[in-house]
Order: structure tokens, then C-alpha cells, then sequence
């Protein structure tokens, strides 16, 4: 007790989702920071640049046309509101047609949102609202299976090179050399072992971003050769749409496929390359981003295993204290974490988990747990939501295999119980 008043932490141990959290929204704040001085830096010269050219031209014009400026900012005032009705003074296609509107709602549900057609009546925007939440959610959990998917997909051809490469490794025996595939299927402790190891083996999460992100930048790179002859923009600004739209940020600055007719190419079939390329890079995007956050994740729980040192004195000594209830998620060195019954919401998981030696940073779930955990998170979020209605929460038991995000259930649900890295087994 001497020692908590001059702790940093005051309080006592600190519960390891908050101190995730905190860490997290620290690093999300300072990033914010530190953007806004780079943009402003390099974007703020540019704004008042346009603003003195645009000054000197609308006093030329109104002198020069004798117009007064009231009635001048009038027609502009009027000219902008034609601009978001979707009028341009050249030639577009229409924002209303069927296809106008289709290119619309596919922006909608996969939350680009452009901003260069929005509803004008109170019907449609009105429409808009409930179109829209069921249009995201259905598209997000798309999104999420195609996430599964690639992961498997990613995960079997990894684990495919990696036993062609055990099987192409030869070691001498009885003056003889051998496969490594036919060691580990004999009689031998070792050969045991071997065969153990490659059935437990699971591919790098870092391997797996890297794939991601070649497929990405493969597809941009692509779509944007495509952006540049149909559209006429410089490649750079064409891989800056690419992000900007695979990202689902969507300024609006810059859309494709707003011509009538493209000259020279068949406006068909860009329209449908168009699509493609739009879909195929959201879903790439998405995948990678979700895998990057994991890195982050471990990026978090390495800093707060740094953190730890100082802190030390107010963690629990071994065993419990006989007033103190044990909190969930402690930081805590790693001696002193005391390892957790199974819970019946996590044994699907945790099968995985029995061999620490695998359990390493840079690796991904098993591919028997991996398919099994998103039925055993849905299955979770069906039993809470069932107790909630009935009245009869469940406690939280101190014996739950929690570990940071685990057990949540959609993107970050999917990508922690398959690429699985614990805090309390590291």
C-alpha cells in the first residue's frame, strides 16, 4: 500500500482493455496532430494562392461587364446550387437515369460516397436513410466473408509451400539422405516432433499483409493505367482516385465514368471495367486494413508490456489478495499472469492454444480454429443479445479467456480469432 500512493498508476492495476484503449486514442490523436501540420504545410499556400487569383478575377469581371457585385454573387450563389443538382457546364451523363442512379446506390452501400449526386426531394433522402442502413450492413458483411475467404485462400497456399519446403529438406541417416516428409512419417521421437510442428504450423500475419498489400497496389496500378487513357488524368492522380475511392473516403474531387460517351473506347465496357476494379479494390483494401490493424494491436501490446517495468509495484504479488476481487485483463508481467479455466465461449479457440511454443507474434490461428471462430462468435452475440432481451444478463466470469479485442464479432472478431495473438499467452 506504501508504494500506490507514488505509482503512477494511483489506483492499482490497470485493466489492459483501457489501457489499450487510451494508448490507442493517445496514438490516433497525436496522428491527427501531426497530419494537420503536413497538410496545412503543404496545402494552405495553394488556398490563398486561389483565393488573390480569384479575387482579381471576379473584380475584373464585374468591372469589365459593368455588373455589380451583389447581383453577381447571386448568380454564383445560384450557379452552386445547380452544381449540387448535378449540373456542370460541360456535358455529363445523366445523375437520374437508371445507370446514373445505380453508380449512385453502389456508392451509397459501400460508404464511398462521392458527393457529386445526392438526393434533392424529402423523399429520397428520406428513402436514402433506410436504404442505406441495410445497403451498409448487408455490404459490410460481404466485405467480411470476402475477408474469410482471401485469409483461407492466403493461409492453405502458405502452408502448401511451407510442406513442399519441409518435404525438399534432406538430412543425413545412416549414411544416407532422406526427405524431411519421410523422418517425420517414421518410428522416430524426432520425426514425431517434426510432424508435430508442421501440423501446427501457421503462416506469418506480417507474410499475409505483404500479400495484401502486393494484390492492392496490383490492383490500383491496373485500374489506374485504365483511369488515365479513359478519363485523360495524369497516372498520379489516377492512383490518388484508386485510394481515395478503394478506401471508401470518397471526396468527390475527382469520379470516374461521368461522361455521356467516351471517344475512342467502348463506354460499355469501361463502365463494367469500372466496376470491377472499384469493387475488387474495396474488398482488397478492406482486407488489408483490417490485417494492419493487428499489427497495430501488437505494436499496442508491445507498449504496454515497456510500460509494465515502471508500474511493477502495483501489480498483484502471487496469488490473491483476500479482499480483492481479480480484474479482468491486468497488466501484468508476464510470471504473474495465471493462466484461465476454459470458458464455454472460447474452447473452440483455445485448442490452439495448448502448445506455447507456437504462439509466437508473428503468427496466424490454426486452420481448424480459424473456420471454426466466427460460428463461435456468432454464437456468443446470439446467447448475450438472447439474455439481454429476457432480462438476465450474463456476469462476467473472472475465468473468460479474454484477450484485448477477442470476442468480438464482425471485422475485428474475424481478424483477431484468426490471426490470434494474445497478450496473456506472449
Amino acid at each position: 500500500m506504501a508504494c500506490r500512493g507514488s505509482c503512477c498508476c494511483g489506483s492499482g492495476p490497470i485493466n489492459e482493455d483501457n489501457a489499450r484503449f487510451l494508448l490507442l486514442a493517445l496514438f490516433i490523436i497525436i496522428y491527427l496532430l501531426c497530419g494537420a501540420a503536413v497538410f496545412s504545410a503543404l496545402e494552405q499556400p495553394k488556398e490563398r494562392e486561389a483565393k488573390e487569383r480569384w479575387a482579381q478575377r471576379f473584380e475584373h469581371f464585374s468591372q469589365k461587364y459593368n455588373l455589380s457585385k451583389k447581383d453577381l454573387n447571386n448568380f454564383l450563389r445560384n450557379y452552386e446550387e445547380a452544381n449540387v443538382a448535378g449540373i456542370r457546364v460541360d456535358t455529363i451523363r445523366p445523375r437520374w437515369d437508371f445507370t446514373g442512379a445505380f453508380y449512385f446506390v453502389g456508392t451509397v452501400v459501400s460508404t464511398i460516397g462521392f458527393g457529386m449526386t445526392t438526393p434533392a426531394t424529402i423523399g429520397g433522402k428520406v428513402f436514402l436513410m433506410f436504404y442505406g442502413l441495410l445497403g451498409c450492413a448487408a455490404t459490410i458483411l460481404f466485405f467480411n466473408l470476402f475477408l474469410e475467404r482471401v485469409i483461407t485462400i492466403i493461409a492453405v497456399v502458405l502452408k502448401s509451400c511451407h510442406e513442399r519446403r519441409h518435404s525438399n529438406v534432406v538430412l543425413p541417416q545412416n549414411g544416407r539422405r532422406v526427405s524431411e516428409g519421410n523422418r517425420a512419417g517414421g518410428a522416430t521421437a524426432g520425426g514425431g516432433e517434426k510432424g508435430e510442428d508442421l501440423a501446427g504450423w501457421k503462416p506469418s500475419v506480417y507474410c499475409v499483409m505483404l500479400i495484401l498489400g502486393a494484390a492492392a497496389i496490383l490492383v490500383s496500378c491496373c485500374a489506374s493505367l485504365m483511369y488515365s487513357a479513359a478519363e485523360g488524368w495524369g497516372y498520379l492522380d489516377s492512383l490518388y482516385f484508386c485510394f481515395v475511392a478503394f478506401s471508401t473516403i470518397g471526396f468527390g474531387d475527382m469520379v470516374s465514368s461521368q461522361r455521356v460517351v467516351y471517344e475512342g473506347h467502348a463506354t460499355a465496357a469501361y463502365r463494367l471495367g469500372n466496376f470491377f476494379f472499384i469493387l475488387t479494390g474495396v474488398c482488397c483494401i478492406y482486407s488489408l486494413f483490417n490485417v494492419i490493424s493487428i499489427v497495430i494491436k501488437q505494436v499496442l501490446n508491445w507498449l504496454l508490456r515497456r510500460l509494465e517495468a515502471p508500474c511493477r509495484c502495483c501489480f498483484p504479488r502471487r496469488g490473491h489478495h483476500p479482499h480483492r476481487h481479480p480484474r479482468r485483463n491486468v497488466v501484468a508481467p508476464g510470471h504473474l499472469r495465471a493462466r484461465r479455466g476454459p470458458s464455454i465461449e472460447t474452447d473452440a479457440i483455445n485448442d490452439s492454444e495448448t502448445d506455447t511454443g507456437r504462439r509466437m507474434s508473428g503468427e496466424m490461428i490454426s486452420m481448424r480454429d480459424f473456420l471454426a471462430a466466427n460460428k463461435v462468435n456468432l454464437a456468443i452475440m446470439q446467447k448475450q443479445l438472447s439474455e439481454m432481451a429476457i432480462g438476465h444478463p450474463r456476469q462476467p466470469s473472472s475465468s473468460s479467456h479474454q484477450n484485448g479485442f477477442s470476442g468480438g464479432v464482425g471485422a475485428l472478431g474475424i481478424m483477431n480469432n484468426r490471426l490470434a495473438e494474445t497478450s496473456v499467452d506472449r
